[in-house]
């Protein structure tokens, strides 16, 4: 028999650590275009769309692109897909009527 200690590996650690980037999640980047043709041309603003976002609800859509919760009108001009105002959904398009107060649009969403 040898005298000779063995190694301590006691304290040894291991890891692995991967060297794959993480890719950028896209997934929910939306883009707009608007024109300012209309604009130019001093023709009345056209009929935009907006897509419901989780939150949303008509009063909070009318303020945004009326300055005030006209609900009213944004249910009116999608009543063949609204059957209650309540009940809008994230994802769903609807039609934004064009203001008539003022030819001057609003910042979109």
């Amino acid at each position: 028999m040898s005298n000779d200690k063995k190694p301590d590996f006691s304290d040894v650690r291991s890891a692995v650590h991967t060297t794959e980037q993480v890719k950028p999640d896209f997934s929910d980047v939306q883009s707009r275009v608007a024109s300012t043709e209309a604009i130019a041309n001093n023709d009345p603003p056209a009929e935009r769309t907006y897509t419901v976002e989780k939150g949303d609800n008509l009063s909070k859509i009318a303020k945004h692109f009326y300055g005030k919760q006209d609900w009213k009108r944004i249910f009116d001009a999608n009543r063949d897909q609204l059957s209650d105002p309540d009940r809008i959904h994230p994802g769903q398009v609807l039609r934004i009527p064009a203001r008539e107060d003022d030819s001057t649009p609003p910042s979109d969403h």
